[in-house]
């Protein structure tokens, strides 16, 4: 059986490590155990890169063994840029194997792969969004999860065009899905999360075409969380569900935020996660949330219920995501009374245009 478990700690800086070092001295954490971390930093690609790098350095340190070889065992996955209230901060997933008899109750599984390292010319295509869509498929089968249902959330570290992979591209003869980096960007982002919805049966085969991403909005995902980076050259894919292969003393819940005020969406997540409220969650109830996950999609319109905004025409339009993930955060963030939220901007086929996709992980009754 597989037993899950979830540490959210804050992070001082992108180089700031020193939480998981505690827990891992005081015998909290196994480092051999840890699947998975997640990081919202502040900065850029360049900090988001500093950050994977301390955390490799640190863990080659305790587990004894080579740096890449940190880096090849555990994904992670860092979401930088914050705005607003949002507080960086990064959680640790680690994952074992224990003798327990089967649950009867669904428990928080993780599933994790890695695709092959993609040519420049495959970001933003097909072959992405059956790549992911393979590991998909297989994540969840390593997680133990048989009901499509049951996966609440998909995060996908994805690559980015870079100056020097398009000019590799070119030097084969080869044509990359654009030469704009961030158009590109943003088509691997959106192969991504179709992988995800291809891979979970949301859409169908017949549907995945080049000339569909990024432009046929009426295919989506309602759990895909992606996000690009220059670091990346393969997509890192973590799939979290609940299954009764699990023991873990956790639930994951999900749920769609229509727009950025559908603040019942948003309840409606929480939810299905296991949190028993009425209109306010109560503090009893704040606690028991290891984790929230939060896909921001306000970028994707200029417009709210009517009502224009500015936020991908004004001065500092070329901020839109970090204003998107920002204003998420304040809202979600007062609900549950913490601003430690992961928030990923990103519209690109992660659920309906301008919705926000929320999942959270809570400890179980």
């Amino acid at each position: 059986m597989m037993d899950v478990n979830v540490y959210r700690v804050p992070m001082a800086g992108p180089d700031d490590v020193s939480e998981l070092e505690k827990l891992i001295d005081d015998g909290t954490v196994n480092p051999f155990e840890i699947c998975a971390i997640i990081a919202q930093t502040e900065g850029d690609g360049y900090s988001r890169g500093y950050a994977s790098l301390c955390f490799e350095l640190m863990l080659s340190e305790k587990m004894k063994m080579p740096r890449a070889e940190v880096a090849a065992r555990i994904p992670m996955l860092m979401i930088g840029l914050t705005g607003g209230l949002m507080s960086p901060h990064y959680t640790v997933f680690t994952r074992r194997e224990i003798e327990a008899p089967e649950n009867s109750e669904k428990r928080l599984a993780l599933g994790i792969k890695i695709t092959r390292v993609l040519l420049p010319e495959e970001y933003g295509t097909a072959v992405q969004v059956r790549l992911v869509a393979e590991a998909v498929r297989e994540a969840m089968a390593e997680a133990g999860i048989t009901d499509v249902a049951d996966v609440h959330c998909v995060e996908v570290k994805c690559p980015n065009l870079t100056a020097a992979r398009l000019a590799d591209a070119q030097s084969r003869g080869k044509t990359c899905c654009s030469t704009n980096f961030a158009e590109a960007g943003s088509k691997s982002k959106g192969a991504s999360a179709l992988g995800v919805a291809l891979g979970l049966g949301e859409i169908k085969e017949e549907d995945v075409t080049d000339e569909a991403i990024c432009r046929n909005w009426d295919l989506y995902s309602k759990v895909a969380s992606t996000s690009a980076g220059n670091e990346q050259v393969a997509c890192k894919v973590i799939v979290m569900g609940n299954s009764t292969k699990s023991v873990s003393k956790y639930h994951i819940g999900s749920g769609v935020m229509q727009d950025t005020l559908d603040v019942d969406g948003a309840k409606a997540a929480f939810k299905s996660a296991g949190l028993r409220f009425d209109e306010v969650i109560p503090q009893s109830e704040r606690e028991r949330i290891a984790t929230v996950f939060i896909n921001a999609g306000a970028d994707a319109m200029g417009s709210i219920r009517g009502r224009r905004t500015t936020m991908k025409s004004d001065y500092l339009s070329g901020y839109q995501g970090i204003f998107a993930k920002a204003v998420i955060n304040a809202i979600v963030g007062a609900m549950v009374g913490d601003t430690m939220i992961l928030a990923s901007a990103g519209y690109e086929h992660q659920g309906p245009l301008g919705a926000n996709l929320v999942a959270a992980i809570v400890k179980a009754d």
